[in-house]
């Protein structure tokens, strides 16, 4: 964005910040201080989940930004989701600046699907309506897949006139399978001469879990228990993982658990051979960006995802770079193992998968996406 302003500009970016997910306090104060001396003041605020808390640590948020829009003369409000969007609307409306919202995707119908949310819940009436209006009202919407014009004009009535496409974007240049791979890394894991499945990410929620591990089950007999691996880079709990493995009837000792640092991970990603992407088939995961398929491409692994997830099932299909279950059984697992042994033979594989992520995912989209709004 910053590269799109006028010279001299700078960007306010306002955090609401879980607990759980922060990095120590010294990587956290370095990485702000670079990121001032670019232009980019960061402001921390605690994350509340909705409540009489939230209500209040949302009002003194909007007491900070509304000063610094007087103060600073800001004129855009650049919201991320439509979550942040209820802030960035208010702050619109009330200063009279211009309103944009970014990773445009469906949020209160998707926290229905997963569980968390009633449809007859005050969360979910207070998020619908919201999201409505921040529809209405933006003056750009960048929707993190195409068909998020459409939702806007079937659930809302609105037909967006400022809409762009931007999906979770990788730094591609990051993630490149032809740098060597780390001999010590492998030895350390056991993972040499073993085909090895990859899965970075969370269960439950809007992931599968336990769909996961009768996938596992299936892959390690056609691969062979002794030959089959899958690196898990994830948070999950050790006793969480035991009760997956023992009720898919998967060897724990095939599971090699890791929670590793975002500048780590692409040196695991390359002990890799193939990737998973294990997002639960709900009509909302239509509209979702999974990121981790940006960096899976850009480490050039062929790809298994369920149907109708974001734009992605159908580029992994139409470009044959993994395999689009139909739905998660066991007749589908099977066909997948099959598939991705078949890709792993082809010759140039891995570098036909690369070019996929520089045509999907690579900062380049929204570069220019940005530049369209603010250059």
């Amino acid at each position: 964005m910053l590269k799109n302003l006028p010279n001299g500009s700078k960007i306010y970016l306002q955090t609401l910040e879980q607990e759980f997910y922060q990095w120590n306090e010294t990587e956290t104060q370095d990485s702000i201080n670079v990121l001032k001396q670019e232009g980019i003041i960061v402001l921390r605020r605690p994350y509340r989940p909705l409540g009489i808390n939230a209500v209040i640590a949302n009002a003194k948020t909007l007491w900070v930004l509304s000063r610094i829009i007087v103060f600073k003369n800001i004129k855009y409000v650049h919201a991320w989701c439509t979550t942040a969007g209820v802030l960035g609307f208010i702050l619109s409306f009330l200063w009279k600046k211009t309103f944009v919202i970014d990773s445009y995707e469906p949020h209160a119908e998707a926290m229905v699907e997963n569980g968390s949310w009633k449809r007859n819940s005050i969360a979910f009436s207070f998020m619908r309506f919201f999201e409505r209006i921040e529809t209405r009202k933006a003056s750009y919407i960048i929707g993190a897949t195409y068909g998020m014009k459409n939702y806007a004009l079937e659930k809302y009535q609105i037909d967006i006139k400022r809409f762009y496409v931007k999906p979770a974007c990788v730094n591609v240049s990051q993630f490149d399978y032809k740098q060597p791979q780390n001999n010590a890394l492998l030895e350390e894991l056991c993972l040499k001469d073993k085909t090895v499945m990859l899965y970075a990410g969370k269960f439950g929620g809007i992931y599968y879990d336990k769909e996961v591990f009768e996938f596992i089950k299936v892959a390690s007999d056609y691969f062979g228990n002794n030959k089959f691996r899958v690196l898990l880079l994830s948070n999950i709990k050790e006793t969480d993982l035991q009760n997956l493995c023992e009720s898919a009837g998967v060897i724990r000792e095939q599971i090699i658990l890791r929670f590793v640092k975002h500048e780590q991970i692409h040196e695991y990603m390359n002990l890799a051979d193939f990737a998973i992407c294990p997002v639960m088939q709900v009509p909302t995961k239509k509209y979702c960006t999974p990121v981790k398929n940006g960096e899976y491409w850009a480490m050039g692994l062929p790809v298994i995802i369920p149907a109708n997830i974001s734009d992605d099932s159908s580029i992994i299909a139409r470009h044959k770079i993994g395999y689009v279950w139909s739905s998660p059984n066991k007749e589908e697992y099977l066909a997948s193992c099959k598939a991705i042994q078949k890709l792993l033979l082809q010759d140039g594989i891995r570098e036909k998968i690369r070019k996929i992520a520089f045509e999907y995912r690579d900062f380049d989209i929204a570069q220019r996406v940005y530049k369209q709004i603010y250059g």
